[in-house]
């Protein structure tokens, strides 16, 4: 949560699930977040995994990190 609240502190990670699909993160956004995360939970997002429906919520994220760690 840390992490996505330093890169957009305007919204609520939290109740928001549909983050992507109602237009509140772009890609830029999800950019900064792949690169946070990969360095933050040092691991390798790859370009297959940049689909919407992995960053259209915090737990489709958490989801993410996880497979990303196996």
């Amino acid at each position: 949560m840390e992490i996505l609240t330093g890169i957009r502190s305007d919204i609520d990670f939290e109740s928001n699930k549909k983050l992507i699909d109602d237009g509140l993160l772009e890609s830029l956004d999800i950019v900064a977040i792949v690169g946070e995360f990969n360095e933050e939970f040092d691991v390798e997002i790859s370009v297959e995994d940049l689909l919407p429906e992995n960053f259209n919520s915090v737990d489709a994220m958490v989801e993410l990190i996880t497979r990303a760690q196996e």
